[in-house]
């Protein structure tokens, strides 16, 4: 029972006559995760991970998951029930969790996390891992296959907790994400605080690139990190435990920046006396009367009658009363005619004739909190085709942006026609990225 390809063999098969192994989910050498349903709850799914028991330690597994079963926070994935089971002679314990769509291992290889996401995922897990603390005790297996995602929830797996003193740990470090102490039998909250910065490494970079093992200096945290949380992963990775930073401390660090210098109070200006408010009307009186009697000259002059002439310049000074009798001298010839004004270009505008939206795995929309924004901008030729697409705003994401731009450059549109005759256009494409939807909403722009 040591090998991924021998669990999957299992799918159809029940644990304990009422947990049926619908799919299998994922697993390693020691343990196998399959799809189930809970018994008169067939509608609901649930996950069954089940381990191959060691005789030895049989009772204090159970009694572990029994525990934390009894621990409730909405960011903690539940445990439903435990027990023991004998398949093809193999002795196995398994726990019914919580159903999560997704982890975090999975996005990971697809692309990093953007800092607006980790800003996200922190709070929530570091409330579940602060719950875990204040109870007496450590989760010892944070890492990014235990960040799961249930629903439009971040959830911290459960079944590896467990108190300090009730440790299994046999003096092995299983990887990065582990505290180093950890190969000596030593599991602390310190050790807790290692793998999350370990896991704040990965989510942004995809790796966690850190010294040898038998390094006797702090592993180095990438320049590339945005602050706060290259400062918050470099204080967790700290090989002494005791230099670690707390739960509290990175909390703190995720607020905004706090002002320096306090606010000065407020001015009071004091209330004028009485007879002061009267001067001041009296003043402001006459003053009024001068503005409305230069409103009123000003209106005159604009509504008075129509000039006489509109083709010439208004003269200012008196015309001459004009004589009945017919003037012996030659008439003045008529001026030009002014010819009328070209009519402006006549355009139809250009409609979509193809869109293509970006095909996205289900995996990394469940890592999108709220709503990632991109822009695009496309040069559209004369016939309709799309020659550049260049990113105008690229959101908090370059995974989401690239995904955007490669769609954008598929689109199609009927022909600009400026007088019937076909030119290019610039489009202005808004991509929307949800959990649950994508939209696009197109624009012309000017050039």
């Amino acid at each position: 029972m040591n090998s991924p390809e021998v669990w999957r063999t299992w799918e159809g098969r029940v644990v304990d006559g009422k947990f049926p192994l619908r799919q299998w989910l994922g697993g390693s050498e020691h343990s196998a995760v399959f799809l189930t349903e809970r018994p008169g709850q067939a509608s609901q799914k649930a996950a069954i991970k089940v381990i191959a028991a060691d005789a030895g330690d049989v009772h204090s597994q159970l009694l572990r998951w029994r525990t934390t079963a009894q621990l409730s926070h909405p960011h903690l994935i539940r445990i439903y029930e435990t027990g023991q089971y004998q398949m093809d002679g193999t002795a196995l314990l398994y726990v019914v969790m919580e159903f999560a769509e997704e982890d975090l291992s999975q996005i990971l290889p697809q692309r990093p996390l953007a800092p607006a996401e980790v800003t996200d995922l922190l709070p929530p897990l570091l409330d579940a891992l602060s719950h875990l603390h204040a109870k007496g005790f450590v989760h010892r297996r944070i890492k990014p296959s235990n960040i799961l995602a249930v629903g439009d929830l971040l959830k911290l797996s459960s079944d590896q907790v467990a108190k300090p003193a009730e440790s299994d740990s046999a003096g092995t470090r299983r990887d990065v994400y582990d505290a180093p102490e950890t190969a000596a039998g030593i599991v602390s909250p310190a050790g807790d605080l290692w793998s999350v910065g370990a896991t704040l490494v990965a989510a942004l970079t995809q790796n966690a690139p850190f010294a040898d093992e038998s390094s006797q200096r702090d592993p180095g945290v990438p320049a590339t990190i945005p602050e706060p949380f290259r400062g918050i992963a470099r204080e967790c990775l700290h090989l002494d435990p005791k230099r670690r930073c707390s739960i509290a401390e990175i909390q703190a660090r995720m607020q905004p920046a706090a002002r320096s210098v306090p606010a000065p109070a407020p001015v009071r200006i004091p209330s004028a006396p009485a007879r002061h408010d009267r001067t001041s009307w009296r003043i402001l009186i006459p003053i009024a009367v001068v503005l409305i009697a230069a409103l009123g000259i000003r209106f005159f002059y604009k509504m008075g009658p129509p000039k006489a002439s509109t083709d010439g310049p208004v003269k200012l000074e008196v015309a001459p009363v004009a004589s009945e009798h017919v003037s012996s001298k030659p008439a003045t010839p008529s001026p030009a005619p002014i010819p009328p004004a070209p009519k402006a270009a006549v355009a139809s505008r250009g409609e979509i004739v193809k869109q293509d939206l970006p095909d996205v795995p289900q995996s990394a929309k469940n890592t999108i909190t709220g709503t990632i924004k991109v822009g695009v901008r496309v040069e559209v030729d004369p016939s309709g085709k799309v020659t550049a697409a260049k990113l105008k705003s690229a959101g908090s994401s370059k995974y989401f942006a690239n995904l955007a731009l490669k769609a954008a450059e598929r689109w199609e549109f009927s022909p600009l026609k400026i007088d019937g005759k076909p030119a290019a256009s610039v489009w202005l494409l808004q991509f929307r990225f949800k959990r649950t939807s994508i939209q696009v909403s197109p624009e012309r722009v000017a050039h």
